[in-house]
């Protein structure tokens, strides 16, 4: 495979790989922090069902940062990935405007690059579009806060982190972790191009190893399959397949306790090009290699890190040269798009976002949509969901041609038009990223684009999906014309890729020569941005003869390794105190006397549940499933909790514990 992708390079007239140059001595630093959000009543984020709620926390959302400077220049980038469905440009300009109040101008528009693991298992409700926040039933500034707070508090850790060190990039394939989920529209592009995917997948993973003077602090690992091992049927918070990669090599193999709150090894799972790369290899929700969601999880997450720790630890190629950037925003609904990049060699434009009717019939591989919709559509019937009875102009229905348009979002401002596009150089190694989910083929060529105007081999250019802002998909134009639902999701009609490629293009050249350029279209924030309709706490209540925190089920007396411990709490609602860089839970150990905590609510073996009780009680169900490695001892399971009083409106902390009990 990556023969046959250097082979393409060499007849593409893109210089091949040249005998590796000494490492750079770079300033690198790495950070870690919590943007876990509202673990009850809040809807999720990424299948857009309005019943999907969170009722609890099965992993705690992290976000993780990497800043490396250039010392001869003082020119820096700060990366972050976070376990987050999408960066939105509220979430960016959050960010940012955090950052300059810290730190000034040091870090900006133009060398943060802030991107998501695409997990559909978080709380959502953080973007100024109303698209993305309907099914939310609106904006939610607690999530909001969590997400932008804990961004910030890991870029922060990683300016602190600074230190003379080394970056160099492994390169390996993994074949078992995702399949083709839109096969039908891959099959459509030219032979060349399906050529390089033989599986029609993309295998490749690249990993970049950072070093502080002989010591490993984290790794990146990029690879493309889609964060939704977890279905549109569960409602606790997890972190999906690349939250477990990334907390099985930092917390099971490093020992990283992120309760702890010290500086230990960070491993990032970044997507690329996942757009229609699925981690359900049965391509049905929840089904591959397992028909149990979490088992799912657990197997694509630990076959990435496997497989990174594999690169990680095999032939590596030192990161050398300075680091630069490229960040301007571009009006995507309105590019002319020169000959040059379309398929028939004719100029063509872009136009106003617009989501087809085979969008709504959802991905039937990952989280199926609306009944009566069906990938493919081309209906009519669609047209009848049009919003506010907004006029669609007939030069936007053939501008969108064959799509079907179900909701002109872009002409309602529900879907960002302007759009942030930046170019990241780290030595010889080049980020693309994209605001948006990329499948494999449409990668490819904005790869070709970029790297043929840089002149850099393909290999040392990447895609960085989900990244500074979100607008749903970008296929081929041939993909585009089967209406799947990638089609039905690429918002900007046909050309949309031929579009990205020649803006892209744009700011490589401008890297390539060192010259400016203009910041480009202003985005602006659309007029319901912070609309909310989902009602908040209005107090907490509990039984005539009961106490926060008591325990109304007890756990049994012994346990074997391998059993689940399940306890039940009188509790308070969870959006009284999110306990961000916190837990709701705890199982602690009894040590000389003392009880230890050995686990806590980031734990792949805790699940803590919320359930409302009546009117304005709740219980917590808390489950721990015994590890086995677990030494014998005496333990036990602890509930933290904040009530919240009708009459005073005051928030209490509220903490209870189970009996002992042991493990033989």
């Amino acid at each position: 495979m990556l023969a046959a992708l250097a082979g393409a390079v060499v007849l593409a007239g893109l210089p091949t790989a040249q005998a590796a140059p000494p490492p750079t001595t770079y300033l690198v630093g790495r950070g870690i922090s919590d943007v876990t959000g509202p673990a009850a009543e809040n809807g999720m984020m990424g299948y857009s069902k309005f019943d999907q709620k969170t009722t609890g926390i099965h992993q705690r959302q992290r976000s993780r940062a990497f800043i490396t400077v250039d010392q001869a220049t003082g020119k820096r980038v700060a990366y972050v990935n976070a376990d987050l469905g999408m960066i939105f440009r509220a979430v960016q300009e959050g960010v940012l405007g955090k950052l300059k109040s810290r730190y000034g101008d040091l870090y900006t528009q133009q060398n943060v690059l802030l991107s998501a693991t695409h997990t559909h298992a978080g709380p959502g409700g953080y973007s100024h579009n109303l698209a993305y926040n309907l099914a939310i039933l609106g904006f939610q500034k607690q999530t909001f806060d969590a997400t932008v707070d804990g961004i910030v508090e890991s870029v922060v850790k990683a300016h602190d982190d600074l230190k003379p060190g080394t970056i160099s990039i492994g390169r390996g394939e993994l074949t078992n972790a995702s399949v083709n989920r839109s096969r039908v529209a891959f099959e459509q592009n030219p032979a060349s191009d399906k050529a390089q995917f033989p599986n029609a997948i993309d295998p490749a993973m690249t990993v970049l190893r950072f070093k502080q003077g002989a010591q490993d602090v984290g790794a990146i690992s990029w690879f493309a399959t889609h964060n939704t091992s977890m279905t549109n049927t569960n409602t606790l918070i997890s972190v999906d397949n690349k939250g477990y990669a990334a907390y099985q090599w930092e917390h099971d193999q490093k020992g990283v306790r992120y309760l702890d709150n010290r500086p230990g090894f960070v491993a990032a799972f970044p997507n690329t090009n996942a757009g229609d790369m699925s981690p359900n290899l049965n391509l049905r929700p929840g089904s591959g290699p397992t028909e149990d969601e979490f088992e799912n999880t657990r197997i694509i997450g630990e076959r990435q890190n496997t497989k990174a720790n594999e690169i990680f630890a095999g032939p590596q190629t030192p990161v050398s040269g300075g680091i630069d950037y490229r960040m301007r925003f571009v009006d995507m609904s309105a590019v002319t798009v020169d000959g040059r990049y379309t398929t028939d060699g004719q100029s063509r434009r872009t136009c106003p976002g617009v989501v087809g009717a085979s969008t709504l019939a959802g991905s039937i591989e990952d989280g199926p949509g609306l009944p009566l919709f069906s990938e493919g559509m081309v209906n009519p019937i669609a047209a009848l969901l049009e919003p506010l009875d907004v006029e669609v102009p007939q030069w936007v229905k053939d501008c969108q041609y064959p799509k079907t348009t179900a909701v002109p979002t872009g002409l309602v401002e529900a879907t960002p038009n302007v759009l942030p596009l930046q170019v990241v150089k780290l030595g010889q190694f080049h980020l693309i990223a994209v605001p948006a989910e990329v499948t494999v083929v449409s990668g490819l060529r904005l790869r070709r684009t970029v790297a043929a105007e840089l002149g850099v081999p393909l290999e040392n250019v990447l895609i960085q999906g989900y990244a500074n802002d979100y607008s749903q998909y970008v296929t081929t134009p041939e993909e585009y014309d089967k209406q799947q639902y990638e089609g039905g999701s690429t918002l900007f009609g046909r050309d949309t890729l031929p579009a990205y490629q020649q803006e892209f293009a744009k700011l490589a050249q401008s890297l390539r020569s060192g010259s400016a350029l203009t910041q480009g279209a202003t985005p602006t924030k659309p007029l319901p941005a912070e609309l909310n309709l989902q009602t908040g706490v209005v107090f907490d209540d509990k039984g005539l003869l009961q106490s926060f925190g008591q325990v109304l089920t007890e756990p049994a007396a012994a346990y074997g390794r391998g059993q689940t411990v399940t306890t039940k709490f009188v509790t308070g609602h969870p959006k009284n105190n999110l306990r961000r860089n916190g837990t709701y839970l705890e199982v602690q150990r009894e040590t000389a006397g003392q009880w230890k905590r050995i686990a806590d609510d980031g734990d792949w073996s805790t699940r803590y549940h919320w359930a409302r009780v009546g009117v304005a009680n709740s219980e917590a169900t808390i489950t721990w499933t015994i590890p086995a490695n677990a030494p014998p001892g005496r333990y036990r399971i602890v509930h933290h909790g904040d009530w919240k009083s009708g009459w005073t409106g005051e928030i209490t902390p509220f903490t209870g514990a189970s009996r002992a009990f042991t493990v033989n």
